[in-house]
């Protein structure tokens, strides 16, 4: 390290050696305070990181949802008709040669999760859309304008920028951002709403990895009671005989031999003291609160508020996984129908083809059925079919 340069007044000056004090306490004072904690950074390199690299219940929290969104199936209608086919749904279906559809889907979703923002960028060629490109958003930087809202957006990556301006029919740049009421042009993830339990459940596994490591045994002090103090080349004798033949897995259960006035006393709080199992759980829960997840579909212990996996599925995609597909599927006809003639199209999730709500279409199925004061279109339409003809 660097030795900094201070200017005189800061320099340390010469003191006098330290008075050696009488003290009835003789040999050790153990001083233990209060730390502050220790937060994750709320930026997308950070919270990727931590939570989705290094959490399991944030990474599965993301993926569930991601996939699920890039499974949805959907519809395209204009009018309030179902379209069978049209270049709108061929682009979706194939985005660029090296993504599919489910891929595009999927990569908005955990985007919007992890960063709160999504971006697509549109490749046009003659005045028509051919390709449709997912960028990532920690790269992305809003340009406002002189009326506040964006005019373009820079893109930055290997050190060189590129500004999309946004003119044309569509702009090239899609912004999907999640609801943030501090923020204009940035969106709020879920992962920064579960960053005090993403911290915890971390910092619960590393305690835990460190026990394991130090022979599963919490930390301590040994406590000199002698006359005088130990000397520097005692001190530092001890030190190394502990760390070299009582620490690590390979010395668990080695016995710790004390002389010369030497006692051990435990310092830390046991695992049980501290409950660290049930700690684990609960930030669990709440990681999974944040992102619209049931902790029954991630295996959390505990949790009995579903009556079973089929109604902890269908909450999911009821709750979370639908209102998201339906977001984007709006998100994506409001920014390229323009291009394709019109402005009527809309992309709708095919409920009928989501394993998950098969219960709840039968049994809608099996009342319309039965209504027998319905005609046959009236019948389709309660179950989300368009008219025949």
């Amino acid at each position: 390290m660097a030795r900094l340069n201070l200017p005189f007044a800061f320099r340390r000056r010469p003191t006098a050696p330290p008075e050696a004090k009488a003290s009835r306490t003789q040999a050790l004072i153990a001083l233990i305070g209060g730390h502050r904690p220790q937060w994750t950074p709320r930026d997308y390199g950070a919270l990727a990181r931590e939570g989705y690299q290094r959490n399991a219940v944030a990474h599965r929290c993301v993926r569930l949802i991601a996939q699920a969104v890039g499974e949805v199936r959907f519809t395209l209608s204009e009018g309030g008709r179902e379209i069978a086919a049209h270049p709108l749904t061929d682009l979706l279906a194939q985005p660029n040669p090296r993504l599919s559809g489910t891929g595009l889907m999927e990569a908005l979703a955990a985007h919007l999760m992890l960063a709160g923002n999504a971006y697509v960028e549109a490749v046009a060629l003659g005045g028509d859309v051919r390709e449709l490109h997912i960028l990532r958003p920690d790269r992305m930087r809003v340009v406002p304008g002189a009326d506040g809202w964006a005019e373009a957006y820079e893109y930055t990556a290997g050190g060189r920028s590129v500004r999309f301006v946004q003119d044309g029919s569509p702009p090239p740049i899609l912004h999907v951002a999640l609801f943030n009421p501090l923020d204009d042009h940035y969106g709020a993830p879920p992962l920064e709403a579960a960053q005090v339990a993403l911290d915890l459940h971390n910092a619960a596994g590393a305690w835990n990895k460190a026990l394991l490591d130090n022979s599963a045994r919490p930390s301590g002090a040994l406590v000199y009671g002698g006359a005088g103090n130990l000397s520097d080349e005692q001190f530092d004798r001890l030190k190394e005989e502990l760390e070299q033949n009582f620490s690590g897995s390979a010395n668990a259960g080695r016995p710790l031999l004390l002389e010369g006035g030497l006692d051990w006393r435990p310092l830390s709080l046991s695992p049980k003291d501290m409950d660290f199992l049930e700690a684990r759980n609960a930030a669990a829960r709440e990681i999974a609160l944040a992102f619209g997840v049931p902790p029954m579909l991630l295996g959390i212990p505990g949790d009995a508020t579903y009556a079973n996996y089929s109604e902890a599925s269908r909450v999911l995609w009821r709750q979370t996984v639908l209102p998201l597909a339906r977001r984007l599927g709006q998100e994506l006809t409001g920014w390229l129908a323009p291009a394709f003639g019109t402005a009527r199209l809309a992309l709708e999730p095919d409920l009928d083809a989501v394993e998950a709500l098969s219960f709840e279409r039968e049994a809608l199925w099996r009342r319309v059925n039965e209504a027998n004061f319905l005609t046959e279109d009236e019948k389709r339409q309660a179950v989300g079919y368009g008219l025949r003809g």
